[in-house]
This record gives C-alpha cells, sequence and structure tokens, in this order.
C-alpha cells in the first residue's frame, strides 16, 4: 500500500471520530486542603471542543488522498 493512501485512510478514520464525539473531556483533580491526614480535593470536567468543520475537512482530504493514490497504480 502507497504512502499517501495510509494517509488519506488515516485522515477518513480521524475525521469520522472527530464528526462522531465533537469534543475531549477528561477529568482534573487538584489539592485544595492538606493537613496531615487530612485532604481535601476538587475534581474539574473540562472539554476541549472539535469544531465538525475540522472533522470534515480531514474526512474530505482523506477521500482525495484515497483517489489520488489509487489513480497512480504503476
Amino acid at each position: 500500500m502507497k504512502p499517501i493512501m495510509l494517509i488519506g485512510i488515516v485522515l477518513i478514520v480521524l475525521g469520522v471520530v472527530v464528526l462522531a464525539y465533537q469534543g475531549i473531556s477528561y477529568t482534573s483533580r487538584e489539592k485544595i486542603i492538606d493537613i496531615g491526614p487530612i485532604q481535601a480535593t476538587h475534581e474539574t470536567k473540562k472539554t476541549i471542543p472539535l469544531s465538525p468543520i475540522w472533522g470534515g475537512v480531514a474526512l474530505a482530504g482523506g477521500i482525495v488522498l484515497v483517489i489520488i493514490g489509487a489513480k497512480n497504480k504503476p
């Protein structure tokens, strides 16, 4: 398989994932109080938004790369 087709397939998969999930969520913990054996923590859920535009661009670019790779068979 040609490298250009492999990159195209990776972009297609990445584009579909971005369109499906719309963002990456994670939880962070921070200590508020740490006095000897007494500890208090606070959990905060944060989300990194991913624009569906980027997913569409990745998907379209991947399709174009796969088509170009398929046309240039030796």
